[in-house]
């Protein structure tokens, strides 16, 4: 198994911004809790893929270009309404007068629902747990590895990226800047719903 490029290639796919960066992040200058509970429904939506990788689920999925296509589109839809849900709070300052107005169950299902069905995070687990694999060891065993040491990384990645983010909330106080940093956010996020649809 080939795990000095594995994890390589996993450190730098998880600093390139994607659409989990920018939920997690935009939740996390609200308040660090629920920036913490939107990476944990990240990671979750993690598990999910890394257990469909392991069991060849996924592959079959690729396969199949309707499957693949449905995935595709849901995931678009349901980013670019978070967008507009996240720029619709900004121009009503909901969260900018009150940051505890999104639950904690809220968050997490957020963030698990953009990591399952965001595409991109399916195909990161189809490219590179064959890369890494030992073609004369069994595979299963290998690819359950290489999926925890996936989920793991990115675990440590937003134990770093939550609390930093959280001290944004210092400078996200003043009135004038928490909606326009929210705009950008929903922006991005449906932005990004445009992009899944091109993988």
């Amino acid at each position: 198994m080939h795990l000095t490029s594995f994890l390589l290639a996993l450190v730098v796919i998880a600093i390139v911004p994607g659409p989990d960066f920018v939920l997690v992040t935009g939740n996390a200058v609200r308040g660090t809790r629920l920036g913490a509970v939107t990476a944990l429904g990240v990671v979750c939506g993690l598990l999910v893929h890394g257990a469909l990788a392991t069991l060849g689920l996924s592959a079959l999925v690729v396969a199949v270009p309707t499957a693949l296509l449905v995935i595709k589109a849901v995931g678009a839809v349901y980013l670019a309404y978070v967008g507009v849900m996240t720029l619709r709070a900004a121009r009503n300052g909901t969260l900018a007068a009150n940051p505890k107005a999104m639950s904690g169950r809220t968050a997490f299902f957020r963030g698990f629902l953009c990591d399952l069905l965001n595409p991109k995070v399916m195909l990161t687990f189809l490219s590179l747990l064959p890369q890494a694999m030992d073609p004369t060891a069994p595979p299963l065993p290998q690819a359950a590895l290489l999926s925890a040491l996936t989920i793991g990384v990115f675990a440590v990645f937003w134990a770093v990226v939550v609390p930093m983010a959280g001290r944004l909330a210092v400078l996200l106080r003043r009135p004038k800047v928490r909606p326009v940093f929210e705009r950008v956010c929903g922006a991005t996020l449906i932005g990004m719903a445009a992009t899944v649809l091109a993988v």
